[in-house]
């Protein structure tokens, strides 16, 4: 027992203990814990992946390097998935025009079957979220209500509950989506480009994706009740407009009384 005891005693046993602790935990959270990227889907062909490497080889690797490892302040691209690679292409985000605070949407430098060959070399490099099928971001197969919920509760705090988007710190925005497709607003939910955080399917699952979509539809299908839509702000603009036509109002009443009693 005495030698047992101080075994238990040695400066290593409790850092061994931590150690197997550590481990253990480690292992355990490994087990339960769903992942967090959604192995694509889509099978492209070989013909698509090769051709895929050459229009990355010949616009992306300067940056991103020819195996798509990264480079400097240029992420490595390996398990992004094909869905990243459709949104910052597909809106002309990427290749980037100039460094910034955050890329800006440019005009597209490739046509939709260039974008899905450089998003399918991409995929091929390690499992991750796929492109979204038409069916995923039809709005007609989502519930508004509940994807105002979700919306409300994980996005309008930066892109406003009405989507109009919204200032963000040291010179990065949340950008409108008025304007945005469905297809890359389903593809932001799933990767976070920039600023946004992910929202894996374990977080907001597809069909709240789905309902999302549908709230941002109605959004752009209901008229301007007022009459006015003030840039769809909230109480900003409409705060400001209160207090300017309402104080000049006041103030002109108070004139034409003052220049009526005299």
């Amino acid at each position: 027992m005495s030698a047992l005891a101080a075994r238990r005693r040695h400066p290593l046993a409790t850092a061994l203990v931590v150690l197997l602790g550590l481990l253990l935990t480690g292992v355990a959270y490994a087990a339960v814990m769903p992942s967090t990227a959604d192995a694509s889907t889509t099978t492209a062909s070989a013909d698509d992946i090769a051709q895929g490497q050459k229009l990355f080889i010949a616009n992306c690797a300067t940056c991103h390097g020819i195996g798509a490892g990264g480079r400097d302040n240029a992420p490595s691209l390996i398990g992004v998935g094909a869905a990243s690679v459709d949104f910052q292409v597909g809106t002309g985000r990427m290749p980037l025009q100039a460094s910034g605070p955050q890329a800006l949407k440019q005009p597209v430098h490739f046509d939709d079957q260039q974008v899905e060959q450089l998003a399918a070399y991409v995929a091929s490099l390690g499992a991750g979220p796929a492109i979204p099928s038409a069916a995923d971001v039809d709005p007609a197969q989502g519930d508004a209500s509940k994807g105002a919920m979700v919306f409300r509760t994980n996005c309008a705090m930066c892109h406003n509950i009405a989507g109009a988007g919204g200032a963000l710190t040291r010179g990065k925005f949340a950008p409108n989506l008025s304007g945005v497709s469905y297809k890359h607003i389903y593809e932001a939910m799933l990767t976070g480009p920039q600023s946004m955080p992910v929202f894996p399917n374990q977080t907001i699952d597809p069909e709240q994706k789905q309902d999302v979509i549908a709230y941002l539809a109605t959004l752009r299908e209901t008229p301007n009740v007022g009459g006015m839509s003030l840039g769809r702000l909230g109480p900003v603009s409409e705060g400001l407009v209160a207090w300017v036509l309402g104080l000049t109002l006041l103030i002109g009443f108070a004139v034409w009384l003052g220049a009526k009693s005299s």
